[in-house]
């Protein structure tokens, strides 16, 4: 090998346009759902590997990173001088299989009120266990990943680092996983609406339950005057709060006003906003951590 064969292998500089994940210490994933897609990766990948993977998502060595309906396309920038390419390929599921899953779904009110609020219900997984197919990869021929670089190993640190910054991306938007899978957000809720529809003023019904299951509106009491009584529950009233699972959730959702100069800065600095309210709300309700005397939960 001549000198010009090995000054292709000469260590690169860090590219100042690639992706930094939001994670820069600790554990990738802040909500459940992409938690579960994170552990799923660490199951299966090579210690010292995800190591470098997750250097590499943190140090902006991935420079570009493309999800649409057909998988995921990125570019790694690794030891050599030309970018390495990672694709990964999700099997879509069939026809039958999502108009199973969203029989299932539209049954119990829950789903349709999460997954309209941006939030994937917990018990979601379970949904499509239980009508014989998977929402995350479950098997191998359900994922499928492939990096331009000469490691054997699968995955490489070049598809580990796609791995969590995608991660970063479910916790953004869940209805990434269902678009990957087949089905885009649209299609999704079009067909909830649809199940849900058969919701009559006769039975009207809101979720609640602790296992999901539509509850029954309690009918108004007969006397108009008892509406605004006070129950006997309501004479010693205690008090909690839990800061949302995603912050700046409506933002999220609707994206930055056209008169913003930089779209990309508008996103997290509101995260940043929304999460200082949480805050202070809290602070309003249960005090300051140092002043607290009590059980904040009452």
């Amino acid at each position: 090998m001549t000198w010009n064969d090995w000054s292709d292998y000469r260590p690169r500089i860090r590219p100042t346009n690639g992706i930094r994940s939001r994670t820069q210490r600790g554990k990738f994933g802040r909500t459940w759902w992409a938690g579960r897609w994170i552990a799923a990766l660490e199951r299966l990948g090579d210690g010292r590997r995800l190591a470098r993977g997750r250097t590499y998502a943190r140090g902006g060595q991935v420079l570009n990173l493309d999800v649409g309906p057909r998988g995921v396309e990125a570019a790694v920038q690794g030891s050599r001088r030309q970018p390495y390419t990672v694709s990964i390929r999700f099997r879509t599921l069939s026809d039958g299989e999502w108009e199973r899953v969203f029989d299932a779904m539209g049954g119990q009110a829950l789903y349709a009120a999460k997954l309209l609020s941006g939030q994937m219900p917990e018990q979601i997984e379970q949904v499509f266990e239980d009508v014989g197919t998977s929402l995350l990869p479950a098997q191998a021929k359900d994922l499928i990943a492939d990096c331009s670089c000469p490691d054997w190993s699968n995955p490489c640190k070049h598809i580990a680092a796609v791995h969590y910054l995608l991660g970063e991306r479910f916790d953004d938007d869940p209805f990434v996983m269902f678009a990957l899978r087949g089905r885009s957000k649209d299609t999704l809720l079009a067909a909830l609406r649809e199940r849900r529809g058969g919701a009559t003023a006769d039975a009207p019904v809101v979720p609640g339950g602790s296992d999901g299951a539509a509850q029954p509106v309690e009918p108004l009491p007969a006397d108009p005057a008892a509406f605004w009584a006070v129950g006997a529950q309501a004479s010693t009233p205690t008090f909690s709060f839990e800061a949302p699972a995603i912050d700046a959730l409506p933002i999220r959702r609707l994206g930055a006003p056209p008169f913003w100069p930089d779209a990309a800065v508008f996103t997290p600095l509101m995260q940043q906003i929304y999460r200082a309210i949480s805050e202070h709300a809290q602070t309003l309700i249960i005090g300051a951590p140092e002043d607290r005397t009590t059980d904040p939960e009452g």
